[in-house]
């Protein structure tokens, strides 16, 4: 299984205290799982001294409990997921830094392995810079040369938007006057002259 990156871990965490929250049942396990050690160890200190105050104090309402500051143990597992909650929010940014480091080095290296070895194996330099691009394109990276490459590296959404995007300009397209379908002719080839000179 994937180690959790910064962003799911959150979204987890936000996730499990609206559970928490609903009253919803979640198993001890399932609790512990998302919190580093550091916060379980707080979580159980602050537990241990509300078994503390229980045996010091005695209270027999709602009203007495809550002026004497007891806490369920679901109360001390909220307050502990808002604590990782605001804990990862500090943490976001240098997390996403950190992984982009990560990728932008990984990148680097398929590009780097592919061209060397391509060169090594007598291509030309623009084929050995073609194979590492499509090195790149296979394991779902941004190609060094800009190019976007179909539909590889895209979600199921996107390619469903992608498909519905076709469908609605090919609908537009059908029910153009002949004075629209002229303009979108200009517009096209004139985009695509574009294209052509940026390459």
């Amino acid at each position: 299984m994937p180690k959790l990156d910064a962003t799911h871990i959150a979204e987890r965490l936000r996730t499990r205290l609206a559970d928490l929250e609903a009253g919803k049942e979640v198993a001890a396990k399932d609790i512990r799982a998302l919190l580093t050690p550091e916060q379980i160890a707080a979580m159980e200190a602050a537990w241990t001294e509300q078994q503390k105050l229980r045996k010091v104090a005695t209270a027999r309402t709602d009203e007495e409990k809550q002026a004497l500051g007891w806490k369920t143990k679901r109360d001390i597992h909220i307050e502990a997921y808002k604590q990782a909650i605001a804990d990862s929010s500090k943490n976001l940014a240098s997390e996403l830094r950190k992984m982009q480091e990560q990728a932008d080095i990984r990148q680097f290296r398929i590009y780097m392995d592919t061209l060397i070895k391509a060169e090594e194996d007598g291509y030309t330099k623009e084929q050995a810079k073609s194979m590492a691009n499509n090195a790149l394109t296979r394991a779902g990276l941004r190609r060094m040369d800009g190019a976007i490459v179909g539909t590889v590296g895209l979600r199921q959404r996107d390619r469903e938007i992608r498909r519905l995007e076709e469908e609605i300009k090919a609908h537009i397209r059908k029910n153009m006057t002949a004075e629209e379908k002229e303009q979108a002719d200009l517009l096209e080839e004139y985009e695509k002259s574009n294209r052509k000179n940026r390459r």
